[in-house]
């Protein structure tokens, strides 16, 4: 039986630009992606098609052998006339991307903001306090929310722009022996954009290393090894981040 021609497979014409292309294949992902038609095998036939079909029509290499001799270029791979070699499902960018739609921001969101850590502090009580309860001050350094720019790393609300290392993608490719491997851009931290104008307090980041001191109130009758979550005073998070909580381990 003979395969569907891919570019009737993505639904787009054979003069469909390589934003078509993804756009076609994206629609139809999100359609029908397993995840979404759980127990549904014609679903799954069907992702595999079009994951297919746009692994070959993405690649400009694949699409001119398939344009010239159609399914046999892919068949018979670096041999056959016209042919070419690799795997139609390298660029796992889009996939990604695709997962990022289900799921939500994965790393390649724009303006991508990350929680902060989570933090520990040992506090040491006599036995006598653990009776009757003691209130204390504890200092924590930490990071803390930025007050120039309230956390959002923009000294001047100029907003942000691509990122010029990565042009937008969030990855970069990298050559690794016989292999491309793609990894997180290091300059916007996967987010695809960087701040135009950053906070030179925090240097765009949202946030300072501080040393605070909190009150804290340890109940009587407590056991040795409780602990105890401060919701919220842990770090900041970046650029605006929700911050992570702070455990405190009580020992006797």
């Amino acid at each position: 039986m003979s395969k569907q021609d891919y570019y009737e497979v993505l639904g787009v014409g054979r003069d469909a630009s390589a934003g078509d292309l993804k756009k076609a294949y994206r629609k139809l992902a999100l359609k029908y992606h397993p995840d979404k038609n759980s127990g549904n095998p014609e679903a799954e036939k069907k992702f595999k098609e079009i994951s297919e079909a746009y692994g070959i029509l993405s690649d400009p290499q694949r699409k001119s052998g398939y344009d010239q001799f159609g399914h046999d270029a892919v068949n018979q791979g670096a041999g056959g006339p016209g042919g070419f070699s690799g795997n139609p499902f390298s660029d796992i960018s889009d996939i990604s991307d695709i997962f990022d739609d289900f799921f939500g921001s994965s790393g390649r969101g724009r303006g991508r903001v990350n929680r902060g850590n989570d933090l520990r502090y040992d506090i040491e009580i006599t036995l006598l306090e653990s009776y009757s309860g003691k209130k204390t001050t504890i200092p924590i350094p930490t990071y803390i929310t930025c007050d120039s720019c309230t956390g959002s790393g923009d000294s001047s609300n100029s907003g942000q722009i691509e990122c010029n290392a990565c042009l937008g993608r969030g990855t970069v490719r990298a050559q690794q022996g016989f292999f491309m491997i793609e990894k997180t851009c290091t300059r916007c931290s996967g987010s695809g954009q960087v701040i135009e104008n950053p906070c030179t307090n925090c240097s765009g980041s949202g946030r300072v290393k501080k040393e605070k001191t909190l009150s804290v109130n340890i109940p009587g009758g407590i056991d040795i090894g409780n602990q105890f979550r401060l919701s919220g005073q842990g770090e900041a998070g970046l650029n605006g981040g929700p911050a992570g909580d702070l455990y405190l381990f009580i020992s006797v």
